[in-house]
């Protein structure tokens, strides 16, 4: 599908996941370390609750086992409905125990399923972005998971292949309609590319031609609102995804409600806020953190990466950037945003990309990965490392 074909194309505003009905179609990408219950119920009190939000990526092998950790990330407000956990795993029997786990103790509504990661240490051992390239594997997976759910539905997020040489996006898209997925999310990057660059958003319609059974989502290089009408419109995706884009600026998913729903944005969630309005937000979610981590200091220590993303563009200064980079209190946060001007309007060009923005080097790969796409692979358990999303 062109662009000129979708520019007038009539944005429904709606995406089914299943039995979920998704309104406006805009889903927050699962991000390692980012996207726990504290961050998702930013997200979530500034689009009205409206839209998906994933969970972190959970490791399949860590919740069968019950690993501690694992166990505080699948967690769910009481408010969050749609439930939706994200699971990353190698090993078809694994994930299809974890799905069971889920179904058969009520711990989500959704599952999606992580073959998006582009990081080495993973992609080494045939896991993430890698694991598309071995077609019977990942149908393996996809049936094994998919057979397990029971009434919940499976979606899957991807990227386009390994490298240009190597794409795996319509492949993976028709074993994924084979298998009863129930919608697929694309990055229009390749694992090569890692966050580099700019995302292929022609892939993305490609991919919705390929399969127009279920829905497709589009992710990569949504900065606004803007862009993500902008996607819809020219991929003629059913839906969006946004990851890095949010990082710093959980009001853009009430800037999505807004511009689906045909609105402005609204005094709760600015588009443009003033900084004074931006130390409300970053207040409010370093003591969310505290809350859910059990200790103000732990709260306020995982919140400081997140400073960065929230001071891009504003004049904040190399001292106070430092003095925020290691408060360990909300008193000194507190002190140390108040030193800063309040009226500081929204700088030009913040609205454009944060977080990881390198591009990547060679994939990692096992020996001999490349040789046949229908070998079959047998990976071991440390494929199921940490990662982080892709």
């Amino acid at each position: 599908m062109t662009a000129e074909a979708t520019l007038d194309r009539p944005l429904t505003g709606t995406l089914r996941i299943g039995p979920h009905t998704v309104q406006p179609p805009v889903v927050l990408a699962p991000m390692a370390g980012i996207t726990n219950a504290p961050f998702r119920t930013l997200c979530r009190e500034f689009s009205g609750g409206k839209g998906l939000f994933v969970s972190e990526m959970i490791t399949t092998r860590a919740l069968v086992e019950r690993n501690e950790k694992t166990m505080q990330l699948i967690h769910f407000d009481a408010t969050e409905t749609p439930r939706s956990i994200q699971l990353y795993g190698v090993d078809p029997a694994t994930v299809g125990r974890a799905v069971r786990m889920i179904v058969d103790e009520d711990l989500a509504d959704h599952i999606d399923l992580n073959f998006g990661c582009p990081v080495p240490k993973v992609t080494r051992k045939g896991g993430g972005s890698a694991l598309p390239y071995k077609r019977n594997l990942l149908r393996e997976i996809l049936r094994e998971a998919v057979g397990n759910a029971g009434p919940l539905p499976v979606t899957i997020k991807m990227r386009k292949g390994i490298d240009d040489d190597h794409l795996t996006y319509l492949d993976a898209g028709r074993i994924a309609v084979d298998e009863g997925v129930t919608a697929v999310a694309l990055h229009g990057r390749t694992a090569a590319q890692h966050y580099g660059g700019t995302a292929d958003w022609d892939a993305i319609a490609r991919l919705k031609e390929h399969v127009p059974e279920i829905p497709v989502l589009g992710n990569g290089d949504i900065w606004c609102a803007e862009d993500a009408m902008r996607m819809m419109r020219e991929t003629g995706c059913d839906g969006v995804v946004v990851g890095r884009g949010c990082l710093g600026r959980p009001w853009l998913f009430g800037d999505l409600v807004a511009a689906f729903e045909g609105g402005g944005p609204s005094e709760a969630s600015p588009a443009r806020p003033h900084f004074g309005q931006v130390a409300v937000v970053m207040r409010r979610h370093a003591e969310l953190l505290g809350q859910w981590l059990g200790d103000e200091t732990r709260g306020v220590v995982d919140f400081r990466k997140h400073v960065p993303w929230y001071t891009k563009g504003f004049a904040v200064g190399s001292d106070l950037r430092r003095a925020l980079a290691t408060a360990s209190s909300l008193a000194e946060l507190d002190e140390h945003l108040g030193a800063l001007d309040a009226d500081q309007p929204w700088p030009a060009h913040a609205d454009g990309p944060r977080g990881r923005t390198a591009p990547g080097k060679r994939v990692v790969l096992p020996d001999g990965w490349l040789d046949d796409p229908y070998a079959c692979a047998a990976l071991t358990e440390d494929a199921e490392s940490d990662t982080s999303g892709g």
